[in-house]
């Protein structure tokens, strides 16, 4: 009687020792998902302006804009129905309420809290990283910046100047231990008076 003896082909043998390799770079098989996702805070933890947002922000995305779809012009605002709509938008993880009225800051922050202006701030700041506007999906998306969009190119450049408001608010979060509230932002106006002053852009 013979004994048959089996060999491994060369091409196997190099696959098992990739995923022997890649098994002992932590999280377990590379076929499956790793035992454990961090999503470290923010190094600092800063806020990003409330009120900056209201006067400066929140306007944008309820004005009507150009949109280009495939080299098709048409005309929308970020928070209608079919985009970022609260109720009835398909455009993901941005909600807006597109009639949210302006919020009396002399409000306790709680009061605040609970508008729709600032539901309309969070879903915009979960959007941003803040301090690192290159970075954050609320300015790279309308200009299509290494992310898809399904509402098209909204910004042509990094020179609208609605992009350029977005930039300005993203990369100047409030002194560390400040609230989204702090009058720090008075010097984002100009003169610095949040209730008079220009949107500052640059």
């Amino acid at each position: 009687m013979t004994r048959r003896h089996h060999t491994c082909s060369p091409k196997l043998l190099a696959a098992a020792a990739v995923f022997a390799l890649l098994g002992g770079c932590g999280g377990g098989s590379p076929l499956d998902n790793p035992q454990n996702v961090a999503n470290p805070p923010g190094a600092t933890g800063q806020k990003l302006s409330f009120v900056y947002f209201q006067r400066c922000i929140n306007p944008e995305l309820n004005r009507p804009l150009p949109v280009n779809i495939g080299g098709v012009i048409t005309t929308n605002t970020c928070a209608a129905a079919g985009c970022h709509d609260n109720a009835s938008g398909t455009g993901g993880a941005l909600r807006l309420f597109g009639t949210a009225p302006a919020v009396d800051l002399s409000l306790a922050p709680e009061a605040v809290r609970a508008s729709d202006m600032y539901k309309n701030y969070y879903s915009s700041l979960g959007e941003s990283v803040v301090g690192s506007p290159d970075q954050s999906r609320m300015l790279n998306k309308p200009l299509v910046r290494g992310v898809l969009h399904g509402g098209g190119l909204i910004f042509e450049n990094a020179d609208d100047p609605a992009a350029k408001l977005i930039r300005y608010w993203i990369n100047r979060p409030m002194p560390q231990g400040q609230d989204e509230f702090s009058t720090a932002a008075n010097t984002m106006f100009t003169p610095a008076d949040p209730a008079t002053g220009a949107c500052n852009s640059e």
